[in-house]
């Protein structure tokens, strides 16, 4: 089975840093299939940049999407998630989706960690979304975005050790979502140092992934979430403009 890992950022080495994080995660029969998005901004970390990369990422399903069992969007925030959901013949994940829950299963209340600051608006409206808005004690964001952590991870370890502390001591969250593509594995170099669950939202998405590969939730048939009918475009990609214009078809291989 394979899994569409999208990274809707234009870093290809964050795609990279992700893929060689969940490897020895996965079971065997399992494969990953990363691609980085085709344009956009090099790490999102504001409205404009995330709503350009909902667009990379139906680009990226449909360019890449055909011979896949599952997709996994990874990118901490989700964009374009619900779109993906509605495109997709198969089950869509979204880290930011998975981690929430997945926190929501181990704590009362928990707190997101995550670096660039204009993400603290942006995540808690999105966390309001899951209905998991009353359980989110807090968020704080460092100073540093995902992509200049990714560049220096021992450098960002104390300020993000801190940040959970914060977390913890101010906002009274009971665990911690570390979040972002850029942070993959840091959260296993954080845990000794605090006592809490700490979430690393990369292996967060990734198991609700494989959960779902073994249980496939079924595809709305009607209303929300079910294939479009067929929608007429102009200036989008061949691949794109022809899932959109199959109205649920099988994507193109």
């Amino acid at each position: 089975m394979r899994i569409l890992l999208i990274n809707p950022n234009t870093t290809a080495e964050v795609t990279a840093l992700m893929a060689r994080v969940l490897a020895p995660m996965l079971p065997p029969g399992v494969t990953l299939k990363p691609v980085t998005g085709r344009f956009g901004a090099r790490y999102i970390a504001s409205r404009s940049a995330a709503a350009i990369a909902g667009h990379a990422a139906l680009d990226a399903l449909a360019e890449h999407g055909g011979d896949c069992d599952a997709v996994y969007l990874a990118c901490f925030g989700d964009p374009g998630l619900l779109a993906l959901k509605e495109l997709a013949a198969v089950p869509v994940i979204g880290m930011a989706e998975a981690s929430c829950i997945a926190a929501a299963k181990r704590a009362e209340r928990f707190a997101i960690v995550t670096g660039g600051q204009r993400w603290g608006p942006m995540l808690r409206e999105f966390v309001g979304t899951l209905g998991l808005g009353d359980r989110l004690a807090g968020i704080e964001t460092v100073a540093p975005t995902g992509a200049e952590i990714a560049r220096d991870p021992d450098g960002a370890i104390a300020l993000l050790t801190q940040a959970c502390r914060d977390a913890a001591a101010r906002d009274g969250a009971g665990a911690v979502i570390l979040g972002g593509a850029g942070l993959a594995g840091l959260a296993a170099r954080i845990r000794p140092h605090l006592d809490l669950p700490v979430i690393c939202s990369v292996e967060a998405g990734l198991a609700a992934v494989l959960a779902a590969l073994r249980d496939p939730p079924p595809k709305p048939e009607t209303g929300d979430l079910s294939a479009p009918a067929p929608i007429a475009s102009i200036g989008l990609s061949e691949r794109l403009a022809a899932r959109l214009a199959e109205a649920g078809a099988t994507p193109p291989s």
